[in-house]
């Protein structure tokens, strides 16, 4: 496949590829271009054109466009959910369910910016009795958006959809891993009518392609979702032209399970967040931290349950869980549980990488609040950290000890206990009698601390992807 630039599918001006590998039996899927300095400039030449063709078009005429894709996905979504699959080894289930967002979110943003309104100012002051004062909001120019590997088709809707209906212009960097989809998606969009130069899609590494689109005066904002680690650097970067920036960074997102839980509902819940794709999920559960009256049957029935999930073959609709992204992946996920195993927890169920890029559910108890995987180590795998509690002053220290706060979830059967809880913990979102693996398109999804800046949601990134002008008509009324 190629990187589509001003309309064109193009190779890399030097010929340099990355080759797309399935996880699963990694066999060869495609190349996609390494992409050079040379050929990004090409793109933020072009997206800079596009900024005022995309800008100046009428809003009714962008929402028409943009509505035709919606629908055009609608109608692709078996073809892009088995590609999706294929090359980010998720299951085929999972694919389907993230395509389908993908037209929801479209609609979504779409209709709210279509009741987007300004505001008019009121004669409040002195002297202006006269004069009419009202705002309107504009694009921001050109939005680079920087894509993870583990829900790409769903994260180019949450960016490229607000970015794009307020008239901004848009560069996408899907990730180096499974770039695929999305290059088909933006292909997509082209044939419903998108202007040319409005968006770009340039593939390559993030420390090349990424760090070049963010460091450059041609941008206006950036939107990345990543790592913390990444994060810092980025806004480091935009920092020098003081570019927008919009980070969805990383999470060590707890579940609360208190003494009157309903169990059976909490270890559905705990499976259901901390194996899906895989457990590569920022807003996934990655420590449960459960009530010590009901720790044992807790864990007792989360093992019952991990034992009957069928793990394997993406493709196959049976399956429950796929593997990592890479075998790297899976090397990592592994030296986080043998850390965790070093300064004294212990695994009782899994904890071993097998094909190559699948790791085994693993629980690991006599996890202490002062450990690594209990504060500031986020692992991307299948892994149930459990760490006991005795009242609510104490759970919520353990939750808060950590430098991350994305999605929290409270499991416990008195409303007034999970209110009092969810108002004490330092996170962006929490889910009352659920677990943190929860996004609404409309609400304004972003973490507190290390986790991230700005939101991302309908109710929110419209406002964030625009700026306000106001206008005064002075003496008008005189």
């Amino acid at each position: 496949m190629k990187m589509i630039i001003n309309g064109q599918k193009k190779d890399s001006s030097n010929n340099m590829v990355i080759e797309i590998i399935n996880p699963f039996n990694r066999d060869f899927l495609d190349t996609v271009p390494s992409a050079t300095e040379e050929d990004l400039e090409l793109a933020l030449e072009y997206a800079s054109a596009g900024k005022k063709v995309w800008g100046e078009t009428p809003l009714y005429k962008r929402s028409k466009i943009l509505l035709q894709f919606a629908e055009k996905i609608k109608e692709h979504r078996e073809e892009f959910s088995v590609l999706l699959c294929k090359e980010t080894g998720k299951t085929i289930k999972e694919a389907r369910i993230e395509l389908t967002s993908v037209h929801h979110i479209f609609r979504n943003f779409i209709e709210h910016a279509n009741h987007l309104y300004g505001i008019t100012i009121p004669d409040s002051q002195p002297g202006g009795e006269n004069d009419i004062i009202f705002t309107r909001r504009e694009p921001l120019g050109v939005v680079a958006c920087i894509i993870p590997f583990n829900f790409p088709a769903l994260t180019y809707a949450y960016k490229v959809a607000p970015a794009l209906i307020t008239g901004n212009s848009v560069i996408v960097k899907p990730p180096s891993d499974n770039p695929m989809t999305l290059i088909r998606m933006t292909e997509l969009l082209l044939e419903c009518g998108m202007p040319e130069s409005a968006i770009q899609i340039v593939t390559g590494s993030g420390s090349v392609v990424g760090k070049y689109l963010v460091e450059s005066s041609k941008i206006n904002a950036v939107s990345l979702t990543g790592s913390t680690a990444v994060g810092i650097e980025t806004a480091k970067s935009a920092a020098h032209n003081l570019h927008r920036v919009h980070l969805e960074l990383g999470g060590n997102d707890a579940l609360i399970v208190y003494e009157d839980a309903n169990i059976e509902l909490a270890v559905r819940e705990a499976v259901l967040s901390r194996t899906t794709n895989a457990g590569q999920a920022c807003i996934a559960s990655k420590r449960f931290i459960v009530h010590n009256s009901i720790k044992d049957k807790f864990t007792h029935l989360l093992i019952e349950r991990l034992n009957k999930l069928k793990i394997g073959d993406p493709l196959d609709p049976e399956t429950h869980m796929g593997c990592l992204i890479n075998e790297n992946a899976a090397i990592e996920v592994k030296r986080q549980v043998d850390l965790t195993i070093e300064q004294g927890a212990k695994c009782i169920c899994g904890g071993n990488i097998f094909n190559k890029t699948f790791f085994q559910p693993t629980v690991l108890e006599e996890i202490t609040p002062d450990m690594d995987i209990a504060k500031d180590m986020e692992v991307f795998g299948p892994v149930f950290p459990i760490i006991g509690f005795d009242n609510e002053d104490e759970v919520i220290s353990i939750h808060n000890s950590s430098v991350y706060g994305l999605n929290g979830g409270i499991i416990t059967d008195d409303t007034n206990k999970a209110l009092r809880t969810a108002s004490k913990l330092e996170c962006g979102g929490v889910v009352i009698n659920g677990s943190g693996i929860y996004r609404n398109p409309d609400i304004a999804f972003g973490g507190y601390k290390m986790s991230g800046i700005g939101r991302e949601g309908v109710s929110a990134t419209l406002e964030e992807l625009t700026q306000v002008k106001t206008i005064v008509m002075k003496n008008v009324l005189k």
